[in-house]
């Protein structure tokens, strides 16, 4: 079973996607014939039959250890696990994985020129560029290398 951790809280007001958000999940879900399971919060949108919701800590930490291995954007999962010690994937677009990655992972970082800034400030009103992320396939390669 793979575990994806797909989206990063939504912080901006007119219900633009968080900066964080990976635009190509459909993409890469086409090309993954294992079973993949999808945690997040009620109101995410849905990428697969299995979703499971507003989970506890406890539910979160049993659903890592049973994966083979897991995707997520930069949020709260890569965080959570890195005690854990189970690596997976990480999808970056403009936090700098330098900074917030963990080298347990695979840290998958399409340019250093989408970085922002402005590493520690807030996220309010940053804007996605689908353009700043890695292709589906180079996730697709990531994935099948764990």
């Amino acid at each position: 079973m793979i575990l994806i951790s797909p989206w990063a809280q939504t912080v901006n007001e007119d219900g633009s996607p968080n900066a964080k958000d990976y635009p190509y999940w459909p993409e890469l879900l086409k090309k993954i014939k294992e079973h993949v399971v999808q945690i997040g919060l009620s109101g995410e949108q849905q990428l697969t039959k299995n979703f499971k919701k507003d989970l506890t800590i406890g539910e979160i930490e049993n659903l890592v250890m049973e994966c083979r291995t897991w995707i997520s954007v930069d949020t709260f999962l890569p965080h959570f696990i890195y005690p854990i010690g189970k690596p997976g994937i990480v999808i970056w677009s403009v936090s700098d994985p330098n900074i917030f990655g963990y080298a347990q992972n695979i840290n998958l970082l399409k340019d250093r020129k989408y970085l922002r800034k402005e590493q520690f400030s807030f996220w309010k009103g940053v804007v996605r560029n689908e353009d700043a992320f890695v292709s589906p396939e180079v996730v697709y390669r990531a994935l099948y290398s764990v």
